[in-house]
């Protein structure tokens, strides 16, 4: 049983403080920092970040560490556009973990493909630690790894590990000429899983990106004899209390904080398609 963060005698909702260990700028608009929260955790669980006075938002944990805590973080709002402002040695509150995660115990021996489209990506950047950090257990590991732009890339410094360890297949939507400095395969992701992916023996799929992109990764996959139980969603909605309370993250009776983020897609497949 993963461990919450938090013992019965803790309010759950109490944020506490923890050090910046690092912080480092992945595009225009994203950036990662390295948290020096201790705490059991798995691959797909997140924390909600707050800055007193500025608010709270819940943001996935995009690493495997007992000792520390990754964030990729995308400015969209107040509360992270403050968030980009820290530093190496500043405080900021988290509390958490939440959710349920991808369950990489029950999916020993297994190969694995892991589809990523922009910022969901960084959910899936845990999972592809935990597999690193227990390779053995796991067959194949193929990523299908699909950005806007080559300006949109995150996990530059990753990729080039990721490229010697497994296979990797990285692909841009778009990429005007001459703007960037890009020589990989410009196009989308599904192009990529419809060439690449053969069959679906001894397979498990783990996806997260834009619904749009989710919907037609998820339909190839059926076209290619893909059963629903083989396939793993990372479902997004608006998380406030974290703790299946406020309600906002219902789907029809799951919670997304608690039942989620990480659904197989059997469990939703009805909810998805409405």
């Amino acid at each position: 049983m993963t461990n919450t963060g938090h013992s019965q005698e803790e309010n759950p909702l109490q944020p506490r403080p923890y050090r910046v260990r690092e912080y480092y700028r992945e595009t225009p608009d994203t950036f990662t920092l390295t948290i020096d929260m201790a705490v059991d955790h798995d691959p797909g669980q997140f924390v909600q970040v707050s800055l007193p006075g500025i608010g709270e938002s819940p943001i996935s944990i995009c690493s495997d560490s007992r000792k520390f805590i990754k964030l990729n973080i995308r400015e969209v709002g107040r509360v992270t556009r403050e968030l980009a402002g820290l530093r190496k040695g500043d405080t900021v509150f988290l509390r958490g973990p939440y959710g349920k995660g991808y369950p990489m115990e029950q999916l020993r021996g297994n190969d694995l493909i892991i589809v990523g489209g922009g910022c969901g990506i960084a959910p899936l950047k845990g999972t592809i630690d935990y597999i690193e950090n227990h390779r053995e257990a796991y067959g194949e590991v193929n990523l299908f790894i699909g950005y806007r732009s080559p300006k949109d890339i995150i996990f530059s410094r990753e990729l080039e590990e990721w490229q010697q360890k497994y296979h990797l297949h990285v692909m841009v939507d778009q990429n005007p000429a001459g703007e960037f400095c890009y020589d990989g395969r410009t196009g989308f992701v599904t192009e990529a899983i419809r060439e690449k992916v053969q069959d679906n023996r001894n397979k498990v799929v783990f996806i997260c990106g834009p619904p749009v992109m989710m919907r037609a990764v998820i339909g190839i996959l059926q076209e290619k004899g893909f059963n629903d139980d083989q396939i793993f969603v990372s479902a997004e909605r608006l998380m406030f209390c974290a703790i299946g309370v406020c309600c906002h993250c219902m789907i029809k009776g799951k919670f997304t904080c608690i039942d989620g983020p990480v659904f197989r897609y059997d469990q939703i497949k009805e909810d998805e398609q409405e």
